[in-house]
């Protein structure tokens, strides 16, 4: 995300004077500050509005769920594909990054100084809190127990070298300034492209939903006790965001097409569901780089592809031999909201053009979620205009249903005015509590084995509707984390199903595109293909080394990256990254991650 044009040239140069690093010799990079700054700023609102301006680069919009079973594979480099495949240690990862918490701090510290407009002071001393807030909710899904810091430390300061705060503290920290921000940040200060009221109580509501159930979960923490705290702010956050925050799901009758127009429209600035913004314009030279979601470095996976219902709103997965479905068969019948994610048969990147192919190599399953549909919002690397929400009102409404039910409070009602709601924008049946309850799905179920009770169907269903809508918003990852569900991580991802070597349609006008063959010159399966589509065919050949075909000849696209460094989850461990090694020699005090 490229910085937001309003931001000053000023601005910019305090908060970079604040951002040298000094890594080599200072675990928390005690960077200079100039007495410049210190004396003639913070004196007043407006000196705190430019200020903290400059916070919104530490903010952006998501456009992937790379890394997680969202993705079948992944060609760029990744901390948690490395993890998962053993090649992480103390000694090589990165992070343990303090800067902008230190920018963070010394406004807030300097922030007494300024006098004017009190309710104007007192909501950009908000804004300062969301963002610790949001950098401290980060480093606690990293790290687990992390050194709380209020404020700027000098050279001297013992507290440089604290050990690290118990994650209790920590979170209860982080709800704190969540509540000051809630509470003093204007609902209407600006447009959606800052923070507001309503941006920091989702904030809330989505670490309150997160750290609840991580508790609930995550046993080995001895904190099941408090979960049910902060499953209730989840609760009460987004009821507030419901009731009294004007938002409403984008729902104009057109099904599909108003679910795409969320992730690939050039204005959402008036578009109520959208509740924070990331507004990009051509003229101001404000872009994003979304163009690269289709077959740059990954695509999405079979799993998810799985989950996405039937029309009708019963699961995919209990068709007769859903897992022997070609790709062109996988689309039919199927949930709007998967051909809005997943690239469908005959798509083209420019209307009435040739169809878009795949790309076996990803698995085949392609996103085009995000992708800018118009080709004049299409401008190459860093130059595509489409607006980006940051933070939408369906996040807020799941919240509710996943925290209700978690509470054991959830009520049809409740179903009717939150995930029924994202249902029949794509014109999908209700989901019905009683049903759901009644017979959970087996297919969920075994992939969530640690839910029990009354709700267990319901929360199933539950899940799903947060994977298809919320797929490629870089939610994923931290979900099953949340959740304790590590070990889908573990499993070797797939893509389409081939069910013999040869030609085979993807475009879905049922003729041959391609050819998936064993290797070059070994070409008996196109034997009796016409000669004049032969011709035509893109060929990919097994032995070149990237995938492979579960059966042999036939079978899910796999990939040969997983079967020669396997993936494993290592449970508790792999839920926290290591502390860099040369950040305990610097301060002996801290403690390496669990496990580690």
């Amino acid at each position: 995300m490229k910085l937001n044009t309003y931001i000053s040239t000023g601005v910019l140069a305090i908060l970079a004077s604040l951002s040298i690093m000094s890594c080599e010799s200072d675990f928390l990079q005690k960077d200079p500050i100039t007495d410049i700054t210190k004396e003639n700023f913070f004196n007043n609102p407006q000196d705190l509005e430019t200020y903290t301006n400059g916070f919104y680069s530490y903010i952006s919009a998501p456009y992937t769920d790379v890394f997680s079973d969202n993705i079948s594979v992944y060609t760029g480099a990744s901390n948690t594909d490395n993890l998962l495949r053993g090649s992480i240690t103390p000694a090589n990862i990165d992070g343990w990054d303090w800067r902008q918490l230190r920018s963070i701090n010394y406004m807030l510290e300097n922030s007494g100084k300024a006098t004017g407009d009190q309710a104007l002071i007192r909501h950009y001393k908000g804004v300062a809190k969301f963002f610790r807030a949001n950098f401290y909710f980060n480093m606690v899904k990293k790290y687990g127990d992390v050194p709380w810091y209020s404020n700027v430390l000098g050279d001297t300061d013992d507290a440089l070298y604290k050990p690290k705060d118990p994650r209790a503290l920590v979170m209860d920290s982080v709800m704190s300034d969540l509540e000051y921000a809630s509470a003093n940040v204007l609902p209407a200060k600006t447009n959606n492209t800052m923070i507001t009221k309503w941006a920091a109580l989702t904030l809330l509501s989505r670490v309150a939903l997160y750290e609840g159930t991580f508790r609930k979960y995550h046993d080995e923490l001895g904190l099941q006790d408090t979960s049910a705290k902060f499953l209730n702010r989840a609760v009460t956050a987004s009821q507030d965001i419901i009731s009294n925050g004007g938002f409403s799901i984008y729902n104009t009758g057109k099904g599909a097409e108003d679910f795409r127009a969320l992730f690939a429209s050039n204005s959402l600035a008036g578009n109520k569901e959208v509740i924070f913004l990331q507004k990009n314009n051509k003229d101001q030279g404000v872009s994003n780089n979304t163009h690269t979601v289709l077959g740059w470095q990954w695509a999405l996976s079979g799993s998810l592809a799985d989950e996405f219902l039937m029309k009708d709103g019963t699961p995919f997965t209990s068709v007769t031999d859903y897992d022997k479905k070609t790709f062109t068969e996988v689309f039919a019948n199927r949930d709007p909201r998967m051909a809005e994610t997943i690239m469908p048969p005959g798509y083209a990147t420019i209307p009435n053009g040739d169809p878009y192919m795949l790309q076996p190599a990803f698995g085949g399953y392609l996103q085009i979620k995000f992708y800018p549909r118009d080709p004049s919002l299409r401008g190459g690397w860093e130059l595509n205009y489409t607006d980006l929400p940051i933070y939408r009102f369906a996040e807020v409404l799941l919240v509710n249903a996943e925290a209700k039910a978690e509470l054991g409070i959830l009520t049809q009602g409740d179903l009717d005015n939150t995930v029924n709601l994202l249902r029949r924008r794509v014109k999908m049946p209700d989901l019905s509590m009683l049903a759901a309850n009644a017979t959970p799905d087996n297919y969920l179920a075994k992939q969530y084995p640690n839910i029990n009770g009354g709700n267990r169907g319901v929360l199933l269903e539950i899940r799903r509707e947060r994977r298809v809508e919320l797929a490629c918003e870089d939610k994923r990852l931290d979900d099953l984390f949340r959740w304790k569900s590590g070990a889908l991580l573990g499993q070797a991802s797939k893509g389409i199903y081939t069910p013999a070597l040869g030609a085979m349609d993807v475009t879905g006008d049922g003729k041959p595109d391609i050819a998936i063959l064993e290797a070059p010159g070994k070409e008996d399966p196109l034997s009796n293909v016409p000669a004049d589509i032969r011709a035509k065919l893109t060929k990919f050949y097994i032995s070149d080394g990237v995938f492979y075909l579960s059966g042999g000849t036939s079978g899910n696209i796999m990939f040969e990256k997983d079967r020669r460094l396997p993936r494993t989850f290592i449970d508790p461990k792999y839920y926290y990254l290591p502390i860099p090694a040369s950040q305990l020699i610097l301060n002996p005090k801290l403690k390496q991650s669990p496990g580690w």
